[in-house]
């Protein structure tokens, strides 16, 4: 049998997705952590699977696989049963609609929240202005979720699917920094039902053991052993979200990173 392996991390939501899709599909595959991850550091061999550096990465035999988009794809091709897309093409565009939007508007509000939460960023005022704001904006996403679920259990159909399991790990990430949804609106509902199914359990489970990790990395941002990359939409969400100076500190300390280059 062919060995794939899933490069990542369990607190990267794109990792976290792609997870959930394997568990989901019953595909056999060993998980993997690159070497040095968040310090700038090379680890060759992922590097040789994604140039971009960057988790998640799936390498099945000798074909490797980076985007988390693409990953999923390529696990919809490669083991299309059980299928996570509806038939409907309106309603496939609408689960891919969705993915989009969370990996690259709401992404990015947990993330800034990580920045200060986790690895210490901001203090005082500027700290309370950027947490106010992504407060504001995880509120509002959610109204729009709200409207893209409707009346219905899951967000593209009579089953948990592509739409649901991009979804997911960004609501649960904004429930652990305390901005989640109410328990008992319909977003929250959803979330409960999300959480019951055992690929989400499992996956969410590595997430929650991940963080009680994350209690010394604002030290280590400090000392420039930890480089969170600052990428397209998380550069512009700290830029526009009261953060430019974090962004500025951030390049004089050499404690962030950008996105790697090709070569």
């Amino acid at each position: 049998m062919t060995a794939v392996v899933l490069y990542e991390h369990p607190l990267s939501p794109y990792a976290q997705k792609c997870k959930i899709a394997l568990y989901e599909k019953g595909v056999a595959f060993a998980l993997k952590m690159p070497a040095a991850i968040g310090t700038g550091q090379v680890d060759a061999d992922f590097l040789k699977a994604n140039p971009r550096a960057e988790v998640p990465v799936l390498v099945d035999g000798d074909f490797a696989v980076f985007d988390s988009t693409v990953i999923l794809e390529y696990i919809e091709d490669r083991w299309p049963d059980p299928s996570l897309l509806p038939s409907d093409a309106k309603l496939r565009a609408k689960a891919r609609m969705i993915e989009e939007a969370m990996d690259t508007h709401y992404e990015p509000i947990n993330w800034g929240l990580g920045e200060i939460r986790w690895f210490k960023r901001a203090d005082g005022e500027r700290a309370r202005v950027i947490e106010a704001r992504a407060a504001g904006q995880a509120r509002a996403f959610f109204t729009w979720l709200e409207r893209q679920l409707g009346d219905g259990d899951w967000f593209c159909g009579g089953a948990f699917g592509w739409a649901d399991l991009s979804v997911i790990p960004y609501i649960n990430g904004s429930a652990a920094l305390g901005v989640g949804p109410s328990a008992t609106s319909k977003l929250g509902h959803w979330q409960a039902r999300a959480n019951a199914r055992p690929s989400v359990a499992k996956t969410a489970q590595a997430a929650a053991e991940s963080i009680k990790g994350m209690a010394m990395v604002g030290e280590a941002v400090r000392q420039r052993l930890f480089k969170r990359e600052y990428r397209d939409h998380r550069l512009e969400w700290m830029m526009r979200s009261g953060g430019l100076d974090v962004v500025l500190d951030g390049i004089k300390e050499d404690n962030i990173r950008f996105s790697n280059e090709f070569n």
